[in-house]
């Protein structure tokens, strides 16, 4: 499998790109409008054809290149069924795997960072990979406090969803803020802050104490994103 680690400075945001050799079909994996450029030489120089553009959850602090990739490259646009966008090609379900090439991508429901969030597990043979947006962080978690968010809900979905997959899987997260780019589930089990060793009710008081400001473009970007950031197709060399 192909695979590219993409970073977006202003939001904090890593995309994904996963490829199959064997056909030259790709997808990205939570896409960024003000990317779109990067994007698409990305998949030039390597040869590729990008078949979908996937989303974890209706983002609040970016607007999501879906169409403007879509636009660019006649790609579909793919996210949980659950979110009912009427502009998105694909609704995937828990337990109903996307292909792209040869590669399947699992779509496992991890709500609590929002109501219809989900993650995605892929195995390429070698090793396990989940793609948690922003649910599960590195030595941290999403925020519940906005987007119908949960924090005895995050709770369960961390505990009896991720932290089930095998402790080697390797955790590639929607954001980071200091730099790092992959951990483990075993490491996060062991050592994350918010949720090693505590119990639901510890976890739910610490999200509440965290008195976070909100997203300073919600009220922008969610709305845009529910029509799959088609406000950006316009500029797809961005």
């Amino acid at each position: 499998m192909i695979f590219r680690q993409l970073f977006e400075a202003a939001s904090s945001t890593y995309t994904y790109l996963l490829a199959c050799p064997e056909t030259g079909a790709a997808v990205l994996i939570d896409p960024v409008a003000e990317m779109v450029g990067r994007d698409l030489r990305v998949i030039d120089a390597l040869g590729l054809r990008l078949t979908y553009t996937l989303e974890t959850h209706v983002h609040a602090d970016h607007i999501t290149g879906a169409a403007a990739l879509r636009a660019a490259t006649g790609c579909q646009t793919a996210g949980p069924a659950m979110d009912e966008i009427p502009c998105r090609d694909v609704g995937l379900r828990d337990g109903e795997a996307l292909r792209v090439g040869t590669i399947e991508i699992h779509p496992l429901f991890t709500p609590g960072h929002t109501a219809t969030h989900h993650s995605y597990v892929v195995d390429t043979g070698s090793h396990r990979m989940v793609f948690t947006g922003d649910g599960l962080l590195i030595d941290g978690c999403g925020r519940t406090d906005f987007q119908s968010g949960d924090a005895a809900t995050l709770y369960h979905s961390i505990h009896d969803k991720l932290f089930s997959l095998p402790d080697e899987t390797l955790v590639y997260p929607g954001h980071d803020y200091a730099g790092r780019q992959v951990s483990t589930i075993g490491q996060e089990k062991r050592r994350n802050p918010r949720l090693a060793g505590k119990s639901e009710a510890e976890f739910v008081a610490i999200m509440a104490g965290l008195n976070l400001a909100s997203p300073q473009k919600i009220d922008v970007t969610v709305p845009v994103n529910r029509r799959c950031g088609e406000d950006s197709a316009q500029r797809p060399g961005a």
